[in-house]
């Protein structure tokens, strides 16, 4: 097996707790982050890349039509904005990377690139913007649209959304800031200037009135399923985060947007391709198994696993069959979570597709710590690189029990076989990435 290490990143969102088990630490409110921050210290003594906040802009109703499901069983809300997180999760670490999600839809330009670089000055160079345009019609209406556009015309106009930061990101030279005594001058205004930008859907004076960040732009984190989406990603993305499947289709996907990386002119090697998994752990292999039939076997699990789907990619599961193959569909949403889900043309149930979500799609990862790291490392050798988000089992709330389970069981086991970095030897969160 191969010896190169590969990066690791944890998925998760500004949201409930596991609220309602007997390991719930006490039944706390999560609401003032301090649970994110024990979290995000436990994942900074593992040596994670970056902790990663998910975000959507609405309560869905895309199963059944209402939001009973949703809020009954707290899926996908409620949520809490992730960049005061973020600021508070970066004050009280020293080395992990900071990444949230901010929507191109939602924010104007000049406040996004602001936001950003001040996210990035507190969090020491360890920021990053989770780049994505939304794929809800509930989220738009939110901010007075009546739909969202189509996803090409997303992707334009998030395309000339980051070309527009960079502008803005640029309207300061690095060294503006002089602090010169003598003459009394805290920036020297020769170098910053206004930056004068008019596309075809965003415009902006500039320039920003934030000073230049440890990093000059936050590294760049994205989510490209489809064909549109993973050429975005291939030309702005520092990181990219991808659905679970089968190990060729892992292997497929890393290739692609890597071909089109190479296409634009950008080094392959810069952008690392995470995928998103969920490992069920326990001492013994009997132990982790029975854990996993657990969550599958929970009296609302079908119907938590259609709702968070549903969610996902805008369809109402709840019309289909349960034990009937899924007809092909497409959506306005998010195409490439869908086409990760179906499987089209495997000849597998929708009951039987929702079943193996349980560890996030891709197989071998219920186990003993030792067991699943084997198999980690076994994907990453086929795959060719670069490495692993991890989130919760499919349905379940994050709790300290199972952050403790990777952090203290899944990553000792890697980094024993020289898969996962043992110390922290960069500032940035981009040169962390570019490691190796």
């Amino acid at each position: 097996m191969s010896k190169k290490p590969f990066h690791l990143g944890w998925f998760t969102n500004f949201a409930v707790d596991e609220w309602a088990t007997p390991f719930n630490g006490g039944g706390g409110d999560p609401w003032d982050g301090g649970f994110y921050v024990d979290m995000a210290k436990a994942m900074e003594r593992a040596c994670f890349d970056y902790i990663m906040l998910e975000d959507t802009l609405m309560i869905s109703e895309a199963y059944g039509g209402t939001n009973e499901v949703y809020l009954k069983h707290n899926i996908m809300g409620p949520k809490a904005d992730p960049s005061p997180l973020a600021a508070l999760i970066g004050a009280n670490t020293t080395h992990l990377g900071v990444v949230a999600t901010f929507s191109t839809m939602a924010y104007p330009p000049f406040m996004l690139a602001r936001l950003c670089s001040t996210l990035d000055s507190v969090c020491k160079g360890r920021f990053g913007w989770n780049i994505v345009t939304s794929g809800e019609d509930l989220a738009a209406e939110n901010f007075g649209f009546d739909k969202l556009p189509p996803r090409q015309e997303r992707y334009d106009m998030a395309d000339e959304f980051v070309q527009l930061c960079l502008k803005l990101w640029g309207s300061w030279d690095p060294d503006a800031v002089v602090r010169d005594r003598a003459t009394g001058t805290y920036a020297d205004a020769s170098k910053v200037r206004p930056i004068h930008f008019e596309g075809k859907y965003f415009k902006s004076r500039g320039p920003l009135n934030c000073v230049p960040s440890p990093q000059g732009r936050p590294a760049f984190v994205q989510a490209g399923g489809s064909p549109r989406g993973r050429q975005f990603a291939a030309q702005t993305a520092d990181s990219i985060i991808a659905p679970s499947m089968g190990v060729a289709g892992l292997k497929a996907y890393r290739d692609d947007v890597r071909a089109r990386a190479a296409a634009v002119g950008r080094n392959p090697d810069d952008i690392k391709v995470l995928f998103v998994v969920a490992p069920i752990l326990g001492a013994t292999e009997k132990e982790a198994l029975e854990k996993a039939e657990r969550i599958r076997s929970a009296p609302d699990y079908c119907e938590k696993a259609l709702a968070m789907i549903s969610a996902i990619t805008d369809i109402d599961f709840s019309k289909f069959v349960l034990d009937a193959e899924l007809p092909k569909l497409t959506t306005n949403g998010e195409q490439g979570s869908l086409d990760a889900f179906a499987q089209w043309g495997s000849g597998k149930t929708l009951r039987e597709l929702t079943l193996e979500q349980v560890s996030r799609g891709l197989d071998g990862l219920i186990g003993t710590p030792d067991q699943v790291a084997d198999r980690l490392g076994e994907v990453m050798e086929e795959v060719g690189g670069d490495g692993f988000l991890i989130t919760r089992p499919f349905t379940a709330n994050i709790s300290r029990q199972y952050i403790h389970d990777i952090c203290e069981g899944l990553v000792p086991a890697l980094q024993r076989r020289g898969l996962a970095r043992t110390s922290y030897t960069k500032t940035t969160l981009r040169e962390t990435l570019r490691e190796f």
